[in-house]
């Protein structure tokens, strides 16, 4: 008569069928160690290169599928990454740089056992979001698009592995791991540009400045116009939506003396803004040239095309979650990453 433990361990074989293989049968086709096997599972950290061969030779011959649970458990990490988006979810599911980024972060967690958390926390109400992030229930955040005001930021920082898309609010950055594009640099190549073609009274439609996005293509603007010896013309806040572009517009137009060229801080501003201006008869580019910031599908879909800084969205995500990546295994990547925005030239300017 069987034991019953052999009848139950005999059936939840069968019942698993090629995945049933172990760690331990791993081990020993490659005649090495379990703990060289978790080794190799984790990374191939401090394996020789002929162990490394071995291990996964003999995972191929014997169809081995890790138990990411059990993995998981034992390491007590939760194999999960959390994305954190301190806007609304019209603004998120509206503004085309998120798809981007997303895209990018995804792409790279495709290759690894993570998988991403979407959390869009507007202010965290009730620290639901940030409670959840710091109880253990991942191993990581990424956070864009973040505000003065987001405050909850911090505790998530202090409680987990975090890297920010764009650089953090904070006085001391030293801690702090960013990915960031060079806003400012973007500014200025955009205002330079406009210069350089002859206009004299140039507005801008900022981004919201309680976020560094905002204020650092404000700075390259003025920088630029400084260095020309010209005054800055009408600078009217916006929100990063095609609302907040057309409103702003209208009262760059209701101040009197309308500028000759206009920079905005987003696509979906200088949609706006080209949306109203069309609406009172005002041409773009004879009468205003008009220049956006993103280089989103929202630049190829206007008529007249939009000129426009490309910002890297994509890369952005990508670099960010390589950051992370590298931060939970141990390694020591970079704390600021830069990256390059360039001028796109189409019919607006």
């Amino acid at each position: 008569m069987e034991h019953p433990r052999t009848t139950a361990g005999r059936q939840e074989s069968a019942s698993r069928g090629a995945s049933a293989t172990t760690i331990e049968e791993v081990a020993a086709r490659a005649g090495v160690s379990r703990s060289t096997v978790s080794r190799v599972l984790g990374g191939g950290d401090r394996v020789s290169p002929t162990a490394l061969e071995s291990v996964q030779r003999a995972i191929a011959e014997l169809d081995y599928v890790p138990n990411r649970a059990a993995r998981s458990l034992a390491s007590r990490q939760t194999l999960a990454i959390a994305l954190v988006v301190p806007e609304d979810t019209t603004r998120f599911f509206g503004d085309p740089f998120f798809a981007s980024i997303v895209t990018g972060i995804n792409g790279r967690l495709s290759s690894s056992d993570y998988l991403l958390n979407l959390f869009i926390a507007s202010g965290d109400p009730g620290d639901k979001t940030t409670n959840y992030l710091i109880g253990g229930n991942v191993d990581g955040a990424l956070i864009v698009s973040h505000h003065a005001s987001n405050t909850f930021l911090e505790r998530i920082h202090r409680a987990v592995p975090v890297v920010f898309g764009g650089r953090p609010l904070v006085a001391d950055q030293s801690g702090y791991y960013f990915v960031d594009v060079d806003n400012v640099e973007g500014g200025r190549i955009a205002t330079r540009y406009l210069v350089e073609r002859g206009h004299r009274r140039i507005a801008t439609i900022t981004g919201p400045l309680d976020m560094p996005v905002g204020s650092d293509r404000l700075q390259g603007f003025r920088d630029v116009l400084q260095e020309a010896g010209l005054a800055p013309g009408p600078a009217e806040n916006g929100d990063f939506t095609v609302e907040g572009g057309a409103a702003a517009m209208a009262r760059i137009l209701a101040a009197g003396d309308p500028p000759d060229a206009l920079f905005v801080a987003s696509d979906l501003m200088a949609r706006g803004a080209l949306g109203l201006l069309q609406a009172r008869g005002i041409r773009v580019p004879e009468d205003i040239a008009l220049v956006g910031f993103d280089d989103s599908p929202v630049a190829t879909d206007l008529a007249p095309r939009l000129t426009t800084v490309h910002q890297p969205s994509r890369e952005q995500g990508e670099a960010m979650t390589d950051v992370l990546l590298a931060r939970l295994a141990g390694q020591r990547p970079p704390q600021a990453t830069i990256l390059q925005a360039e001028l796109v030239i189409r019919e607006t300017a």
